[in-house]
């Protein structure tokens, strides 16, 4: 659960949570329009920008049968794997523009890569960190092959069991991996909040003894907000200029002025988490005298009797406190007291 430093930004609960725009393919086979999301990302204040190197022949076959056809509700429905694969990816040659564009900005630049060859190309970039897709983490010999750079490796948990994600912390862990990342996630697009179990950020926490965050799929900055509540160090969600443009996962992107807000909404939680405190804060001090107290509210001489007529708690904060009131009520006065004068134990 050690933080660590990608580049000059620290990741970990002493931290801001690392917020990851992720461009997937939403640049709709368009470099310009790829290094526009760029600009915007950083502009919104996004603090990484990720990518997905594959191509459509390292994902799967160019076949149209049944097997390798998109069924069920989903808005790829009806298309083969091969097609969207072909639509979605970004080209590698366009990777080196992208991440040089990212540094300019301040940005981190990375990628999920989906087998061998990707990560073998991602070396050459030099990039500072990886991310295994969700539906790779049970693909333990890709897992090998990152931890075996001795690079930060996040791994998106969607629809993997206890066991699998044990299966592949320990597998990155015992290649040399020493920074691990989980990403709860729920592998629906887009997600629900109804379906996204955020309770889970805490118990994989402490389950995987390494640092959680969320890959996020819902609409809205609500689910992100409260899973950095919840210990979340790093919050992923897709990214495009405009949803109406469409794109592969336009439905379930931010769009740049969404994503701002989800940067200083998921900032601000993770400023008011603090620590367990009780009493008055630093800055809390100045408000006591807006407490209430017990106050003389008409003129006492000396030796008559404090009673409810002439004693009252009201504010400010400058007498003794109202739980000393039934204690006083019949005590006499010790001197002439003027209304407005605040109670203490010298005056009886």
């Amino acid at each position: 659960m050690n933080s660590f430093h990608l580049h000059n930004r620290k990741v970990g609960a002493e931290a801001p949570p690392l917020i990851i725009a992720e461009m997937s393919g939403n640049h709709n086979q368009s470099l310009s329009r790829a290094l526009e999301i760029v600009e915007a990302a950083a502009k919104a204040g996004a603090h990484a920008l990720k990518l997905q190197t594959y191509t459509a022949d390292t994902m799967t076959l160019n076949l149209s049968n049944k097997d390798f056809v998109i069924s069920g509700d989903r808005q790829w429905k009806d298309q083969s794997l091969y097609q969207l694969y072909q639509k979605a990816y970004t080209p590698w040659e366009w990777h080196a523009p992208i991440f040089n564009r990212c540094r300019e900005l301040g940005m981190i630049g990375f990628s999920s890569p989906f087998d061998e060859t990707a990560v073998d190309f991602l070396e050459k970039l030099n990039v500072p960190c990886y991310k295994i897709a969700s539906f790779e983490n049970t693909d333990l010999p890709l897992i090998k092959k990152v931890a075996q750079t001795g690079k930060p490796m996040i791994i998106s948990t969607g629809l993997a069991t206890a066991a699998e994600i044990d299966e592949a912390v320990r597998t990155a862990e015992s290649e040399g991996c020493k920074d691990v990342i989980l990403l709860k996630c729920t592998s629906t697009y887009p997600a629900s909040p109804a379906n996204t179990n955020i309770s889970t950020i805490p118990h994989m926490k402490e389950l995987f003894q390494c640092q959680v965050g969320l890959s996020d799929h819902t609409t809205g900055t609500g689910v992100a907000v409260a899973a950095v509540a919840l210990g979340a160090t790093v919050i992923e969600k897709h990214f495009t200029l405009s949803r109406r443009d469409g794109g592969v996962d336009a439905t379930f992107s931010m769009e740049p002025h969404e994503f701002k807000g989800l940067v200083d909404e998921t900032k601000r939680a993770w400023l008011a988490l603090g620590s367990i405190t009780y009493g008055p804060t630093k800055s809390e001090a100045s408000s006591q005298k807006y407490r209430r107290s017990l106050y003389v509210v008409k003129d006492i001489n000396k030796g008559e009797l404090f009673s409810k007529e002439n004693v009252k708690a009201i504010r400010p904060g400058f007498g003794l406190p109202p739980k000393y009131y039934d204690i006083l009520l019949g005590k006499r006065a010790s001197k002439f007291i003027k209304a407005g004068t605040p109670l203490s134990w010298d005056l009886m």
